[in-house]
């Protein structure tokens, strides 16, 4: 998996490529704390390149967005997610507790 960070005026985009699973999902984790020491805390996360996502990755998007939500500063919303990958989130439960865009632009525009 590839992760690329992108910092933007009110957000910071995150872009992971390939699967999310448990031996990459540090990796995911690690990009969001470095964004998080920094002070930032409105995120996108790209997923219009993940093909797959397990529940490590799924953890890790719930740990962001509670981090995020307990300083009150903050937000992680999913853009472009394939429609296997929102299956994924949908059976998990986890549909409710992000907002999705269709696009990143819309996703980047909600900040």
């Amino acid at each position: 998996m590839e992760v690329t960070t992108t910092e933007l005026t009110r957000c910071d985009l995150i872009k992971a490529v390939g699967r999310v699973n448990s031996q990459t999902a540090p990796q995911l984790e690690d990009a969001f704390k470095a964004l998080q020491r920094q002070g930032r805390h409105n995120f996108v996360f790209d997923m219009s390149q993940v093909d797959f996502i397990s529940s490590a990755g799924l953890r890790v998007m719930i740990h962001v967005q509670k981090m995020c939500k307990e300083n009150a500063q903050g937000a992680l919303v999913l853009a472009s997610v394939p429609a296997r990958v929102l299956e994924t989130l949908d059976l998990a439960g986890f549909v409710p507790l992000f907002q999705i865009y269709e696009t990143v632009v819309q996703a980047v525009g909600s900040f």
